[in-house]
């Protein structure tokens, strides 16, 4: 690009800049509070859009004019590729494109940035979704609700996270015979369906969340599932969405990871690091709660938080939050596996309502 389209790259470079703080003169930018992109992440979106390739030493042989099945090189080819690029790339940075695109990740729940994972599954759920907006002409709400079960999926599986580009250049390859936007829809319904099946629900995901990771994918798509679902954070009749608003900013964020086994005490039952760290064992909670709550023992502070809620509206609290009916007299492995279940049947709750 440097070589034989130097507008092209500053442009990508400056768009990324102007991505990274709020413009100080109230202009339209592409700042947001999800992603702040590379110039080489807006090139694989680039890539993607304009040849269908996920692989960048690929498009660097296309750029250059080269057929890849002849291995012949040509000016009139190189010129071509490059204006099918500018044509691409005219779309990828298009702000109205751009700024409909984060309706997905807060579609998909993901509403603050600490929830994703994986920018790379934003993306090439991002070219997916200007494929099918571009190539496909799929109006906006179908195609937002779907890229948004997309990327819901990408993200609790890390389907990006290993050899994301051999995983991209599959996925490609799966809208190859797609002549119409219901074709482009029918293939990505049928990939989420072949991946999210009823033993990844029941077996795979519970299994999955049996780890002490703070970064655990399918934690953050459990605390996705509970902004879809429109729950209260815990103990509380504020909802988990509002609290997670990321233009919500104090001192201390206003909703936290409480351990509802607290640290102090399950090492008294000498648990180690990686028993009390477990996700099972974490719920959101108001900072103020996590705060008064401190290391009582839950069959000491879970009656008291219990009695300021009506008999049904405690039930459904304690659904949304996987919590069984008198969880904190449970003994705490038998507890941890009974809520892993709970918690992947909610997070397939989750998904159900995209």
């Amino acid at each position: 690009m440097s070589v034989f389209w130097d507008e092209g790259r500053k442009e990508l470079e400056d768009f990324c800049r102007r991505a990274k703080q709020p413009s100080g003169d109230h202009k339209p930018s592409p700042y947001n509070p999800y992603f702040q992109p590379s110039p080489d992440q807006l090139l694989r979106v680039d890539v993607a859009l304009g040849f269908r390739r996920a692989r960048l030493g690929h498009v660097y042989s296309i750029l250059r004019g080269k057929d890849l099945q002849t291995g012949e090189f040509s000016t009139e080819r190189r010129d071509a590729q490059f204006a099918r690029l500018k044509e691409a790339q005219d779309a990828v940075i298009n702000l109205q494109h751009w700024h409909d695109f984060f309706g997905v990740l807060k579609r998909a729940g993901y509403i603050h940035p600490k929830m994703i994972t994986s920018q790379t599954a934003i993306v090439y759920t991002y070219a997916l979704w200007l494929i099918g907006k571009q190539d496909f002409g799929l109006s906006v709400h179908p195609l937002r609700d779907l890229m948004a079960r997309w990327f819901f999926m990408s993200s609790l599986t890390g389907r990006y996270t290993s050899s994301p580009e051999t995983r991209m250049e599959q996925d490609l390859a799966l809208l190859r015979g797609c002549k119409h936007g219901e074709d482009f829809i029918r293939v990505l319904e049928q990939e989420m369906r072949a991946v999210l099946t009823n033993d990844y629900w029941e077996t795979t995901l519970p299994n999955e969340l049996a780890t002490a990771s703070s970064r655990n994918t399918a934690q953050f798509a459990y605390f996705a599932a509970l902004c879809l679902l429109d729950a209260p954070a815990l103990y509380s009749r504020m909802k988990v969405r509002d609290f997670l608003d990321p233009m919500v900013r104090g001192k201390r964020a206003s909703i936290e990871r409480h351990h509802l086994f607290p640290r102090r005490y399950l090492k008294k039952m000498g648990r180690d690091r990686r028993d009390i760290n477990q996700v099972a064992n974490y719920a959101l909670v108001e900072w103020h709660d996590n705060v008064d709550i401190s290391d009582r023992p839950p069959a000491e502070y879970a009656p008291e938080y219990e009695a300021r809620f009506q008999p049904d509206e405690l039930a459904e609290m304690y659904w949304f939050h996987a919590l069984p009916e008198k969880w904190y007299s449970m003994e705490y492995d038998r507890f941890l596996e009974e809520r892993r279940k709970r918690m992947a049947a909610i997070i397939r709750e989750g998904f159900m309502k995209i």
